[in-house]
């Protein structure tokens, strides 16, 4: 009834053939860790560092495009003053600064004539094509192609006058300023040239007095402008050579005055 077959004894286990190391999983916990640990911080601060290198860089070349809108009519009223009668402006040239989240900048054009903006310069130039297409309407000689290739030129002497600013700086040590501010600084130019625009229209030998009383405004305006720039972020400079290539940015706006107030049929001219 019972099974009474005795039962075999368990074979014995054969020894192992390493030693048991009792700070083997303390280093192992402890090594793996300090390699997280440390791994984690190191990237941390890779990319943390790198994001706010390419964050700052970004502000400070290119700025925020909202900011250069932030406009009223009181601004665009007092700029064009500004822009149009530098010598009249008794006030500063200064912007005024705004502190926030711990850094420094600067306050908007609604709340400082000083500051620049896009709307005027973009106002200004599609109004300086409307007028530059009326001109060559009463001449008999307007074309859909020839509205075109004003367009084209009145951006080229734009992109000349961007130019000619960011070289200055450049030359000066003072190559820092946000492009867009660039951008704004050159493209007062054509609230002068419509202003001479439409002497042409109305009144057409008063072209010959505006255009060169306009290149001269604007040429004082970029002085004082430029001066402001300079003074804020170079530190040291030759006092010398800083004045002629001021000067030469003033004379500079008279040959371009000259070429974009010229509405022909031929662009290059």
């Amino acid at each position: 009834m019972y099974n009474n077959v005795e039962a075999q004894p368990a074979a014995p286990k054969p020894p192992s053939s390493s030693q048991p190391n009792p700070f083997g999983n303390a280093f192992y916990g402890a090594g793996s860790g300090l390699i997280r640990g440390g791994l984690g911080a190191y990237g941390e601060k890779i990319f943390g560092s790198s994001s706010e290198y390419v964050q700052s860089n970004i502000s400070r070349y290119f700025s925020d495009p909202q900011y250069y809108f932030q406009v009223n009519d009181q601004y665009v009223r007092n700029k064009l003053k500004v822009v149009l009668f530098p010598f009249l402006h008794r006030g500063h040239w200064t912007r005024i600064t705004d502190p926030i989240g711990g850094r420094l900048s600067y306050k908007p054009p609604i709340y400082d004539i000083n500051a620049p903006d896009l709307y005027i310069p973009f106002m200004a130039f599609g109004t300086y094509v409307v007028l530059a297409g009326f001109s060559l309407g009463l001449q008999g000689k307007f074309t859909p192609e020839a509205l075109s290739w004003l367009f084209i030129k009145g951006l080229l002497g734009w992109f000349m006058q961007v130019m000619l600013l960011k070289v200055t700086l450049l030359s000066l040590g003072s190559g820092e300023a946000p492009l867009l501010d660039i951008v704004a600084y050159a493209g007062y130019a054509f609230t002068g040239l419509c202003l001479a625009a439409i002497g042409r229209i109305t009144l057409k030998y008063s072209y010959y007095f505006l255009m060169p009383w306009m290149a001269l405004c604007m040429g004082i305006f970029l002085v004082k402008t430029m001066k402001r720039v300079l003074f804020a972020e170079v530190r040291s400079y030759d006092s010398s050579r800083h004045h002629y290539l001021l000067l030469f940015i003033a004379l500079a706006q008279f040959p371009l005055f000259t070429w974009l107030g010229n509405v022909s049929v031929n662009w290059l001219i």
